[in-house]
């Protein structure tokens, strides 16, 4: 008796295992779109919050600016043009004169001598003061002047260009004096110094004569 398969007659038929990988397949899915839906969920209540916040800041700011509009029109014409120079005269109470020197010797050569200094402008921009100079310094050496101007730009607290130079002559020594233009731009974190202290400062070193 021979008792062998013939798979050609009977082939091997498992209806099981085609709806378990189905099942499985399916499961996956469900899974990951469960996950997809979930971080799609919170990114879009993430940038809620975000707009949220954007379109609050933005109402702030227009009312902002909607106090400022009507407080300036509250102003008369008289009133309006004198509030440059209020904010002018606020800017040249505030700047510091011994500063300004302290940081000046600090940046001029040893062969560099201060003639003639003179503010012409100051303004501010949050807390640090930007002042507009004019400088003229005596030297031996002209190349002792591009090397300080070099200096200057470098370290960022001043910014001078070169206007004019004159020859001098006399008092034991002959040298040249150097005009120059120069932004002070002064150091973050120094607290300003009273009104008077530099009200004195500014009558004393308007004007230093070599």
């Amino acid at each position: 008796m021979n008792n062998s398969l013939n798979l050609a007659s009977k082939p091997f038929n498992n209806r099981v295992l085609p709806w378990a990988l189905t099942a499985i397949i399916l499961f996956v899915s469900l899974i990951g779109l469960v996950l997809v839906v979930r971080l799609t969920t919170r990114a879009n209540q993430e940038a809620h919050a975000a707009q949220a916040e954007i379109n609050e800041l933005k109402q702030r700011e227009h009312g902002l600016l909607r106090a400022a509009e009507q407080m300036k029109n509250s102003f008369t014409a008289d009133q309006q043009q004198a509030l440059p120079a209020a904010h002018e005269l606020v800017d040249r109470k505030a700047f510091s004169w011994s500063r300004l020197l302290a940081d000046l010797e600090s940046s001029l050569p040893a062969n560099v001598r201060v003639s003639r200094i003179a503010v012409r402008d100051v303004t501010r921009h949050s807390n640090q003061t930007i002042a507009q100079l004019d400088l003229a310094v005596f030297a031996k050496n002209a190349s002792t002047i591009s090397e300080m101007i070099s200096a200057m730009h470098q370290e960022g607290i001043f910014e001078a260009e070169l206007r004019n130079q004159n020859l001098q002559k006399g008092r034991g020594e002959a040298g040249t004096e150097y005009e120059l233009f120069v932004i002070y731009r002064s150091r973050a974190g120094y607290a300003t110094e009273s009104v008077a202290e530099v009200d004195r400062a500014r009558s004393a070193g308007s004007e230093v004569q070599r």
